[in-house]
């Protein structure tokens, strides 16, 4: 019978032991990691294609076998993610704080230490768990993952490649541990092991964060899900533009940094036809307002829009196009719509941008780019834990700066408050 609590228990031993361990004795570990990861891709890409073969059988779609599958490119690039990492300086003992009392005898220092143990509750993206080892493992911090059943096989792979590496350089294996029960009344469970468990990151669809915020104990980090818009302003350079959307939609449809909506200003309508025609070089099918529809309505691939559309994350070959007749109402209604991920902007005029910028109310917000770049490994972070869409602590992609809290050392000379 499976036993969480001792599981948990063991990755609370390891998390004090990494706190012995130095940067150099870390970095070497990470890279060790990363080349056992490279060198038993076979065993792992075994593993996961038991996992896809599985997928298929149950008629998943293929952005989830997309966010599933492991290759050798794959695990290429989770292996420079983790060596990035390594090359990073880690913030775990950094002064953001001091004040000296001289009267008193006082010296103040706030320093960033670890949590302990984060929790990573994850769905069908194996990767996410090298990703999380990594990170947490760079910041002294032991890690408990419960990905989704669907990744288990590839999950357990990951898993014991890593552990494997950690022994050969004689560190705590339980520095990373899976719950490899599938039951949901384990996942659960893990949410209210508060006692042992510092930090929880869910990471997936919006069923599992809900769930997370309704059932957890344990403080969470809310990763959202990606309703990603790029507005068209009325100054945009529209065959840019539509470059811009094309990768941002196509590039690959599972992502949660992917464009799901396109908002253009009335005046550019008539250029509609240049982006729809772009997105149709991939049969991406695009639901329009009214406005929007009647200028596309004689291509392929076009529908008329719902209001649930413009909520709607597709993950797949879908787009929602709305139709505004001013900045301020593209971005009332990118807020509204919003899942607070990554906003777009295209526009020749900098005040407009700049109006874009501070209003919109989401982690990432972009001009004249793709939300694509939403990512950790883009923004010099190494690899991501995931993206923050909330207010505290952190926001948008997580690196180690994430995964650290604060406390406060106070150095005396036997001194005594007067």
């Amino acid at each position: 019978m499976f036993d969480l609590t001792s599981l948990c228990k063991s990755a609370v031993e390891a998390s004090k032991s990494l706190l012995s361990l130095s940067e150099e004795q870390i970095n070497n570990a990470l890279i060790g990691v990363a080349d056992a990861i490279v060198q038993n891709g076979e065993k792992i890409i075994s593993a996961n294609a038991i996992d896809i073969e599985v997928a298929k059988s149950r008629g998943q779609s293929e952005g989830f076998i997309d966010r599933l599958t492991l290759n050798a490119k794959v695990l290429e690039g989770i292996a420079l993610g983790i060596k990035q990492v390594a090359n990073l300086l880690s913030p775990v003992g950094k002064v953001v704080y001091s004040h000296v009392d001289c009267e008193q005898k006082i010296k103040v220092e706030k320093t960033l230490v670890p949590f302990g143990v984060v929790g990573m509750i994850f769905e069908s993206r194996p990767n996410v768990t090298a990703d999380a080892f990594a990170l947490c493992f760079k910041t002294s911090n032991a890690v408990i993952l419960k990905g989704g059943s669907d990744a288990l096989n590839s999950n357990k792979a990951l898993v014991s490649v890593i552990r494997k590496a950690l022994e050969d350089c004689n560190i705590n294996a339980n520095a990373v541990c899976l719950i490899e029960d599938t039951d949901r009344e384990t996942t659960t469970k893990f949410m209210k092991m508060n006692k042992y468990v510092d930090l929880l990151i869910p990471r997936g669809g919006a069923s599992l964060i809900r769930s997370a915020i309704e059932n957890s104990t344990i403080p969470i980090i809310q990763t959202g899900t990606g309703n990603c818009h790029i507005y068209v302003d009325k100054s945009a350079d529209v065959l840019k533009s539509a470059k811009v959307i094309f990768n941002a939609k196509t590039q690959r449809y599972s992502v949660c940094n992917a464009c799901e909506s396109i908002v253009v200003h009335s005046d550019r309508l008539i250029d509609l036809p240049v982006i729809a025609s772009a997105l149709q070089e991939k049969e991406v099918e695009i639901r329009a307002d009214q406005r929007a529809f009647e200028v596309l309505k004689d291509y392929p691939f076009i529908k008329e829009a719902s209001e649930q559309d413009f909520y709607t994350e597709y993950g797949s070959a879908v787009i929602s196009v709305k139709t505004v007749d001013s900045l301020a109402e593209a971005i009332a209604h990118i807020n509204e719509h919003s899942t607070g991920h990554s906003e777009s902007i295209m526009t020749e005029d900098e005040a407009s941008a700049t109006e874009f910028s501070k209003k919109i109310d989401s982690s990432c917000v972009y001009h004249n780019a793709s939300t694509r770049f939403s990512d950790g490994f883009q923004f010099g972070l190494g690899a991501e834990i995931g993206i923050s869409t909330q207010k505290m602590h952190a926001r948008g992609p997580m690196g180690l700066d994430a995964l650290v809290t604060t406390k406060y050392v106070v150095k005396g000379d036997y001194s005594t408050r007067k």
